[in-house]
C-alpha cells in the first residue's frame, strides 16, 4: 500500500511542477513540497497501521 501511495504522490508532484493543480494551497509550481510533506505523513500513518499491531 505504501508503494502505491508513494507512486501516486510522486506523480502528483511531477504534475504540480509541470502544471499547478490549482487546489487550495497548491496554486504555484513551488508548492510541490507541500505534497512531499503530505506524502511523508501518509506513508508514516500507513506503516504505523500495518506494522504497529
Amino acid at each position: 500500500m505504501s508503494k502505491i501511495l508513494s507512486l501516486v504522490i510522486l506523480a502528483m508532484m511531477v504534475i504540480q511542477i509541470i502544471k499547478p493543480l490549482g487546489l487550495p494551497g497548491l496554486r504555484q509550481r513551488r508548492d510541490f513540497w507541500k505534497l512531499a510533506v503530505a506524502a511523508l505523513a501518509a506513508i508514516m500513518i500507513t506503516v504505523l497501521l500495518s506494522h504497529g499491531r
